[in-house]
């Protein structure tokens, strides 16, 4: 996001010198500004999804997609990544488990739900293509 240029800083040192509430306030302008643009494709990380004005103008406007793993692949992929703020804490997969309990009723509204536990990057990518063609068709 253009967030870590706006503050020289990365994602984690905004969280850690202005704290999480800072950063959603600034990421949501981000993204409210970012979907107002054509032809574009947008990757969100998993909290501004949460965010009721983006995920509004998301699902109002967008085509929405909510990759999904099991909590097992989220953790090995995360555990030693010290750039995610929220786990910094000392019990990653716990962290990991109640993040994911409070947000997946809200992901679950995403137009399409891929899950990805047995698929290569490429497969995943392919499925995208797949649901934005027949979107697109359907329109």
């Amino acid at each position: 996001l253009n967030i870590e240029k706006k503050y020289s800083m990365k994602i984690w040192e905004i969280f850690e010198n202005n704290g999480e509430n800072f950063f959603r306030i600034e990421e949501e302008k981000v993204v409210l500004e970012c979907l107002k643009k054509k032809k574009i494709v947008l990757a969100l990380g998993g909290g501004a999804f949460i965010n009721k004005n983006i995920r509004s103008l998301i699902l109002k406007n967008s085509l929405s997609f909510w990759l999904d793993l099991n909590l097992k692949t989220i953790t090995k992929r995360v555990k030693w990544n010290k750039k995610r703020p929220l786990l910094k804490q000392q019990n990653v997969k716990e962290i990991i488990k109640k993040l994911y309990s409070k947000r997946k009723n809200i992901y679950k509204l995403a137009k399409y739900k891929i899950n990805c536990n047995k698929m290569t990057k490429d497969e995943i990518a392919e499925k995208i293509i797949f649901y934005y063609g027949n979107y697109k068709i359907k329109r």
